[in-house]
């Protein structure tokens, strides 16, 4: 184990909670402590990256933002595994539908995620990995869900690379093999934690469609998302 503090978090082990929950924005990471926490501290603003400690229903709970795609969940998600003993990360975030049957605010729970990255080169595979959720923390999600009434569909994510996609039809073409929906972040965070031994869910809110052009409103986003937010604060201290 390295020392800490490490070049993107300044904290110790004992600032952070076993289960992290990982939100893209730093300031939703902020708006998650202050609205959902009780006793919420700063433990890290390296680089704006806000991560926040406090309590949930009587235990501790974290949260602090992945910025935005694979490189940047990957460097905060490795050392939160590696350094600073984290058991569990919750991704929430947002991700566009691919499927006809999913509507804008469902939730997604990625079961798998796939991607257009060569982040899994560096693992010196023979082979393709596929990047898959800790079964126990998407069962207690869908648990939770279906206790609380919450629309929801379990499947593959599509993790890109890319937000401005020069081509046209990537719904199409991940469409047609079942993946859900499309977000940036799943499938590293799914592999950095097999590598590291520990468990990682993403939950994802959908914010827009990309077969329909539907896309919600800054009201239903921030509605949608207290939802999102609520569920891994509960699946957070299962």
């Amino acid at each position: 184990m390295a020392d800490y503090p490490t070049p993107h978090i300044n904290a110790t082990p004992d600032d952070f909670a076993d289960t992290v929950l990982m939100p893209g924005d730093p300031l939703r990471a902020k708006y998650i402590a202050e609205n959902f926490l009780t006793d919420a501290r700063l433990v890290n603003n390296v680089r704006g990256v806000q991560g926040y400690t406090g309590v949930y229903n009587g235990q501790p709970v974290s949260v602090m933002a992945s910025g935005m795609g694979m490189p940047s969940i990957g460097i905060y998600s490795y050392e939160l595994y590696h350094y600073f003993d984290v058991k569990r990360i919750i991704r929430v975030g947002s991700a566009g539908a691919m499927q006809p049957n999913i509507a804008v605010r469902d939730l997604v729970f990625g079961l798998g995620a796939c991607t257009d990255s060569s982040f899994a080169n560096q693992f010196g595979l023979s082979g393709t990995f596929a990047p898959v959720c800790s079964y126990d923390m998407l069962k207690t999600a869908v648990e939770i869900a279906d206790t609380t009434g919450l629309k929801y569909h379990v499947g593959n994510l599509l993790s890109s690379d890319v937000f401005y996609n020069d081509s046209v039809n990537t719904a199409e073409v991940w469409g047609k093999m079942g993946v859900l929906a499309v977000e940036m972040e799943a499938a590293a965070l799914y592999m950095t934690a097999a590598r590291a031994g520990r468990e990682a869910l993403a939950i994802c809110t959908v914010s827009d469609h990309l077969l329909t052009g539907l896309a919600t409103t800054a009201e239903e986003r921030q509605n949608s998302f207290d939802e999102m937010i609520t569920l891994a604060l509960e699946l957070a201290i299962r």
